[in-house]
């Protein structure tokens, strides 16, 4: 019997077909993804409890004196002329505070970026001895929409705040 490359093309193609689409899901290897709340890990550092006082402390001032400049622009063309002053020295020493409080913050940025190492570090011993490939920032990955449910088993921020001591 004798078989013709004509009879052997269908068979040589549908054997070709299925080889080559069981490969690829033989090699696929299961992934764990973990979460963490970075400000967590940020605040459990000296430096990071202190730039969110002050980040506090500036918006508790500095709302204050907007809300003040706001009231006196609604009143629009019947602000007297001494209201009209008080928002021109408002307006100089909201300036003015938002100027020291930015300062304030520069100064302590390489204290700052010392912290998101130390962070950095933790989150990546914890998340290598744990076996996880991917972590997240849970907060933005809730607010963004990227994440809609994860286990609370998943959660390595206690972890790596225990790391970081």
């Amino acid at each position: 019997m004798k078989i013709n490359a004509k009879a052997l093309a269908p068979v040589a193609l549908v054997a070709a077909f299925g080889l080559g689409s069981l490969a690829p899901h033989a090699q696929t290897t299961p992934q764990k993804v973990g979460f963490v709340d970075v400000q967590t890990i940020m605040n459990a550092q000296p430096v990071g409890k202190e730039l969110t006082e002050l980040r506090k402390k500036a918006e508790t001032e500095l709302s204050g004196l907007e809300k003040q400049i706001r009231d006196i622009d609604a009143k629009g063309a019947q602000a007297s002329a001494a209201e009209k002053d008080k928002r021109t020295q408002l307006v100089g020493t909201l300036q003015a505070r938002a100027k020291a409080y930015d300062t304030q913050i520069q100064g302590m940025q390489a204290r700052v970026t010392a912290a998101e190492k130390a962070a950095d570090t933790a989150i990546s011993t914890v998340a290598k001895q744990n076996g996880y490939s991917i972590v997240m920032d849970r907060r933005v990955a809730a607010t963004s929409g990227l994440v809609v449910f994860a286990e609370n088993g998943t959660d390595l921020t206690d972890a790596a705040v225990k790391a970081l001591k």
